[in-house]
């Protein structure tokens, strides 16, 4: 069982925190599973995307206070399931941490979805297709996780 789950993306501003977000609000309530979000790059402190933020509330979601962090070694060993946004990020996070082969895995892994694109900074219609692919994706985990 999973008590641990860490989603990961480029800065943290955009994908993680929404699949972050998506996974505590579509989760079972007997779940006890703890979600949270870094990114491979990111900026610590920096808020979410506000039109990401914007449609989330739009699903029903709260968005509630999230500030990004960039990923770290200690991050990466205290989680028990690893998601990334993107394939490559894989790769990335188990250079960061040899010791995560075996618990990083794509977004995307059940539906052979490489990537997540990324829509921060770009037009709404953009955001809309990455939310509705990571709230697909992300029930797609809980299946199997909860």
């Amino acid at each position: 069982m999973f008590a641990n789950v860490l989603i990961v993306c480029h800065a943290n501003v955009c994908r993680s925190p929404a699949a972050e977000m998506l996974f505590k609000a579509r989760q079972a309530a007997a779940s006890s599973i703890a979600f949270h979000s870094a990114g491979i790059r990111a900026m610590n402190g920096q808020r979410m995307d506000p039109l990401m933020r914007r449609l989330l509330a739009e699903r029903g979601v709260a968005s509630g206070p999230h500030h990004s962090r960039r990923l770290d070694r200690q991050l990466v060993r205290s989680a028990d399931l690893v998601l990334v946004s993107e394939r490559a990020q894989v790769s990335e996070v188990e250079a960061l941490d040899p010791a995560s082969r075996g618990k990083v895995f794509p977004l995307g892994k059940w539906e052979d979805v490489c990537d997540v694109a990324d829509p921060h900074g770009g037009e709404e219609s953009a955001y809309r297709e990455s939310l509705v692919l990571i709230e697909h994706l992300v029930m797609g985990w809980l299946k199997k996780i909860c």
